[in-house]
Parts: structure tokens; sequence; C-alpha cells
């Protein structure tokens, strides 16, 4: 006769429901972003933007072949840094357009080598509809990136610096930037199309067809 299973014992089965709830609320946080006041945004009013990320999956190719077009998109309306009159600006404030919001800084070799086809994509196609927003993360202020950037004659884009980071961990919150450079494509609802990790060539032809797919 075969022997019955025991029960599964009250202490197993907590340990259970509290790996299942854990995994639940790791997964929750790679869909959420805390606001300037540290209230939470959660991405379920970014229908357009999961539209927009299929559109542009098959244009990540060649030089933007490591562009990840986002399966949950994040809305980033409350992101906040600095313009270049040191006023608080949030990505909010570019409302119907769509945006490539690049994280850089003078002590970043591949950031620096992308910066000026950053400058020529907005030269191209920086308007009404689309904006390159290069956001420096230099801790000491403004001067030492504003003299990089004239060095090598970037005058296209404009300047924007968040010297206290907390642009860069309120994305590292939601693992969307494990370094520099990190670029997102975002939407002019505010909300994330896809993300780049690492450098590229942003002046190609690829790059331009990307954010073409999406305007």
């Amino acid at each position: 006769m075969t022997k019955p299973e025991e029960p599964v014992s009250r202490s197993k089965r907590n340990i259970v429901a509290a790996g299942i709830a854990g995994a639940l609320a790791a997964l929750a946080a790679l869909y959420v972003i805390a606001g300037p006041d540290g209230n939470i945004t959660t991405a379920q009013s970014c229908p357009a933007a999961l539209q927009s990320a299929g559109k542009a999956k098959p244009f990540a190719t060649g030089e933007v072949a490591a562009f990840l077009p986002a399966s949950a998109p994040l809305d980033l309306t409350h992101l906040t840094f600095k313009n270049d009159k040191g006023e608080t600006v949030t990505m909010a404030d570019f409302k119907d357009k769509t945006v490539l919001l690049n994280l850089w800084a003078t002590w970043c070799a591949p950031c620096r080598k992308e910066m000026p086809a950053l400058d020529q994509l907005q030269q191209d196609m920086g308007g009404d509809q689309f904006e390159v927003v290069a956001v420096s993360l230099d801790r000491g202020g403004p001067a030492k990136p504003k003299d990089f950037l004239d060095e090598i004659n970037v005058d296209t884009l404009a300047f924007f610096q968040d010297s206290s980071n907390g642009l860069l961990k309120d994305l590292q919150r939601v693992a969307r930037a494990t370094g520099l450079p990190t670029t997102i494509l975002i939407s002019p609802e505010g909300c994330e199309i896809g993300t780049m990790y690492g450098p590229a060539e942003w002046a190609s032809h690829e790059a331009k067809a990307l954010i073409d797919s999406v305007l």
C-alpha cells in the first residue's frame, strides 16, 4: 500500500506565499516611478507609447540594434532636471513632442563621442514634433559640461543638467539606467517608447528611421 503524502506544513506554505509576493513586488517595481513629491506614477496611461514601441521594433537595426522597445512603458512625466537658466523642468513640459532623452557626463568617454551625433540629429530633425534633450549629470555644476560642448562646437542642443543625479537615481530605481550613456525615446504623452543602453550613432540613417517610425 502506498503511503499517503504528508500535508504541506503551514511554514512551507508561508515560505511559498512569501516567495510569490516577493516576485510580484519585484515585477511591479519595474513598472512604476517615483515623482518629485515621492508619489508613485504607474504606466497604466501609456497605451499609445506601447503602440509606438511596436512600430519602432522593426527599425531597431544597424547603429540602433540595441534599442529595446518597451513592453510595459513607464510614465516618465515626473522626471525632473534643470534648464540653462537653472529652472526646474519636467518631462511633462515637453508635452505633444516626441523626445530623445539622453543622460551623459563629461567623464563618460562614450558619452563624449556620441554628443556630436546627437547635436546633428537635433539639427536635422528637431522642431515642433521632436527634440533631443541631453541632460548632463556632471556633479560640479554647469561650467564643465558647457565648456566641453563649446569645445566640440555643439550649438544646436539646448543645455540641461542635473548635478544632484536625482534623475539617474529615479531611473535606476526602475531599472532604466544601468550606466551612461542611457537614452530613452519618450512619447508626446511623456511615456517610454524604448531605451538604449550605451552609445549609438544617433545621426545615422537607422537612428533617424527609428525615430521617424514613431512620429
